[in-house]
């Protein structure tokens, strides 16, 4: 699709307002520099920007010589930006002043076969409504709601067009949300939010090309090309934990058999510890978190039931991540979501050593593998930055997506 004027125009205007949010105080001359706007455009955006209260005049800088540089920065308090991560077993919600703090969390734990649209409806309402009021903002401070839903996701429509996890086809999502949530509402999916968190403020800063693996109980990957996030033509990029990696192997969740996700979500992990020791104590049958935080634990320890499960595992993830650096060549490759947070430093060096068997050695050479850094929910945090580029987009105007204005409800104060 053709971008116009004004899809540049916020395009650019959400570039100054990151790099502001990167590197508060800044000049205008910085910000040309970083951006490769010329000065006079990104002065333009800045006074757009100091219009829209997201960023204040902070002084000058000092000078050797000549006319003193006038510093801005971002006004973090000129509105109230919200990330939601929907996952399977639970909902995970955060509240961000605009320098992107963290200002509140809130947990919905989803039970199993808890998957009907309106029950995780309510769980993102009841998790939104509960940042807001340990907040204490003003309904009016928040900027929009950044949804992360898995599978994939129309962005356009708000639709969740398929999620395999919960055999969701054609889920309008967004218009169920905005039956309860108030606020403007941007819709996406967790392999897009992560590597946006990445790029922002973990290991993908500053770099052209990256990876963000994540594994959770689904498994995907984010990818940042050309110092830009990628979506491919129908927002569908970085679906690799549905490649196959074994011919006619374990049938995976969305029908077919030998996919990634199948031997290296936490599911797969379950399955590969039963497979190994079908009564090991570290096997926690109903609970993949309780399962997970075992193995963990044995990692530390040195458990050996627990060391081979892992190598079992990272048999599949190390030629899985090796396909990814022979196609995609990055500079780096992030593990992030919560199976690779809780399992830590250990998994990172199994799986480099398996990359390292699986790679070329020139792509391999030239790629950093590290676990995300970011302290927060990544995709909290990436979702947070959706709402944001929308209100951008919008330019202040408190008018949600192209298809619905945000109704009045119980779990938000009208805006």
């Amino acid at each position: 699709m053709k971008r116009t004027s004004r899809d540049i125009r916020t395009a650019n205007r959400y570039e100054v307002l990151r790099q502001i949010i990167a590197a508060s105080p800044t000049s205008r001359q910085e910000l040309a520099a970083a951006t490769g706007l010329s000065l006079a455009t990104v002065a333009t955006l800045v006074g757009e920007l100091l219009d829209l209260r997201m960023i204040t005049e902070v002084g000058f800088e000092d000078s050797a010589g000549g006319r003193p540089r006038g510093l801005v920065a971002v006004n973090a308090s000129g509105g109230a930006l919200i990330g939601v991560d929907i996952a399977e077993t639970y909902v995970h919600v955060e509240l961000f002043d605009l320098a992107l703090n963290v200002l509140a969390r809130a947990d919905e734990d989803m039970r199993p076969g808890e998957s009907l649209p309106e029950q995780v409806v309510s769980h993102v309402a009841a998790a939104v409504g509960s940042v807001v009021a340990q907040a204490g903002i003003e309904g009016a401070r928040v900027l929009g709601v950044g949804v992360s839903v898995p599978g994939q996701v129309d962005r356009e429509t708000g639709f969740s067009e398929y999620a395999p996890n919960w055999n969701w086809h054609d889920v309008p999502l967004l218009d169920l949300l905005t039956e309860h949530i108030a606020y403007p509402l941007y819709l996406d999916n967790p392999l897009r939010a992560s590597a946006v968190a990445e790029l922002w403020f973990g290991a993908a800063r500053g770099r052209g090309d990256a990876v963000v693996v994540n594994l959770g109980t689904g498994v995907g990957a984010g990818l940042v090309l050309g110092g830009a996030l990628h979506r491919g033509v129908s927002n569908s990029a970085g679906e690799w934990g549905h490649t196959t990696i074994v011919l006619d192997g374990r049938l995976c969740r969305c029908g077919k058999n030998g996919c990634v996700e199948a031997y290296v979500g936490a599911s797969g992990i379950m399955l590969n510890l039963r497979q190994l020791s079908p009564d090991s104590t570290l096997l926690h049958p109903e609970d993949q978190t309780a399962t997970i935080a075992a193995l963990a634990e044995g990692l530390r320890t040195r458990d050996p039931i627990a060391v081979k499960a892992i190598r079992d595992t990272v048999k599949y993830l190390g030629a899985g991540v090796a396909d990814l650096v022979n196609l995609f060549n990055p500079e780096v490759v992030v593990l992030s979501s919560w199976v690779a947070a809780a399992l830590g430093e250990p998994l990172v060096a199994e799986v480099r050593e398996a990359v390292a068997r699986h790679a070329l050695p020139r792509p391999f050479a030239a790629t950093e593998i590290v676990l995300s850094p970011i302290p927060t929910d990544p995709v909290c945090l990436g979702a947070a930055t959706f709402a944001l580029e929308g209100a951008l987009q919008s330019v202040g105007q408190r008018t949600g997506t192209k298809r619905t204005t945000p109704a009045r409800s119980r779990t938000a104060p009208p805006s």
